[in-house]
């Protein structure tokens, strides 16, 4: 049976490359010259990484024997030096390091759903990011790390899922590149599109106007509901500033009720939240969050929480104002995320008996931590 292996090993792994690539990277920034390099951006040629090299993998499920498949994102994980690109390179250290952190403490919480796939990809520095206009942002998005996203989907399309049904989960900057694959790829590929059990789009927004221009693309409605798109950015509820990771028309779904409504969650109701600990060690918690959708922002109100320890620091501000729950999006509602995902699997096998089995699937590599 297929396993993951998450917690202290990936810690200590990721502790050791930061500190490695942080005297690496201090070395290559005195050799850049004074002038910070410009991405590509869309309509210029990219060319996308290369993802038949296994290193390009965060992780590969072995042998896969699940029924289906779980494609994970990891949100923002390369901060820049002094003149380094705002675009980071495929094998950064810093943000492999990140990346393994999110898979192993956040990005576990689909793991149960089916077979993990997880590509390394290009970013960018999202505080250079927020100082380029609305119109250079999106184009600067639609350069680069779309390029390797779509390349690293189309490959795992081709040599990995075998026909079976799958999973999208990305978030933050991961989910914003989610969002690529529903909006360009699977509508491109309907055949493929009609294999999406659901797309979690957290940390980022949909909004009525994309769906409006994708119909291919719905909403989740309810717990059950397949093909689907489930998206929030969590916030405290006092919260009055306006998120870069939100849009005007924003849709939200309440991740402990599954309903869009503003109807509250109360704390009691919430599975269990996956949080820090004092020690730093992701564990367990109960009673942390509650949820409430506020339909005219298209965000989830959190009233329960610790705004001094859970809220983004104030460090962030320029991209996450005063009562922004961005880093526990995923966290603070990990174990209804968990059951909600299993559900969807579920709910899609049973309406599609004709999935592929899994013995009948490809046998693939593992990377990275998560191994069999």
């Amino acid at each position: 049976m297929k396993k993951l292996i998450y917690g202290s090993m990936v810690g200590l792994l990721a502790l050791g490359l930061l500190s490695a690539c942080s005297q690496k990277e201090k070395k290559e920034e005195t050799k850049q010259s004074a002038a910070v390099e410009t991405p590509a951006k869309k309509g210029d040629t990219i060319e996308a990484s290369d993802y038949n090299d296994v290193d390009n993998w965060l992780a590969k499920t072995t042998d896969p024997t699940d029924p289906a498949d779980v494609f994970i994102l990891y949100p923002t994980a390369y901060q820049k030096q002094g003149n380094q690109s705002p675009v980071s390179k495929i094998d950064n250290l810093s943000m492999r390091a990140g990346a393994q952190v999110f898979l192993a403490n956040q990005g576990s919480a689909f793991e149960s759903s089916g077979n993990v796939f997880a590509p390394y990809y290009r970013q960018l520095d999202a505080n250079w990011l927020l100082t380029q206009s609305k119109e250079k942002q999106e184009e600067y998005v639609n350069g680069v790390p779309k390029a390797d996203v779509l390349a690293a989907f189309h490959y795992y399309i081709e040599n990995y899922n075998n026909g079976r049904p799958f999973i999208l989960v990305g978030h933050s900057q991961g989910a914003a590149m989610v969002k690529e694959i529903l909006f360009d790829y699977l509508k491109k590929n309907p055949e493929v599109n009609d294999r999406m059990v659901a797309a979690y789009v957290l940390g980022q927004s949909v909004t009525q106007a994309e769906l409006d221009a994708n119909p291919q693309a719905k909403f989740a409605s309810g717990s059950d509901d397949t093909g689907v798109i489930v998206s929030y950015n969590t916030v405290s509820e006092n919260f009055t500033g306006e998120l870069s990771t939100s849009a005007p028309g924003a849709i939200a779904i309440n991740p402990i009720t599954w309903t869009r409504d503003e109807t509250p969650a109360p704390v009691e109701a919430n599975l269990g939240s996956y949080v820090r600990n004092d020690e730093g060690n992701y564990e367990k918690a109960m009673g942390i969050a509650d949820a409430r959708v506020d339909t005219a922002r298209g965000l989830v109100i959190c009233s329960t929480a610790d705004v001094s320890r859970y809220a983004m620091p104030e460090s962030t501000r320029k991209i996450f104002p005063e009562g922004s729950f961005h880093n526990n999006d995923i966290s603070f509602y990990y174990y209804n995320l968990q059951q909600n995902a299993e559900n969807r699997v579920a709910q899609y096998l049973a309406a599609h008996p004709q999935a592929p089995a899994a013995e009948e699937s490809i046998p693939t590599e593992t990377t990275g931590e998560p191994v069999q």
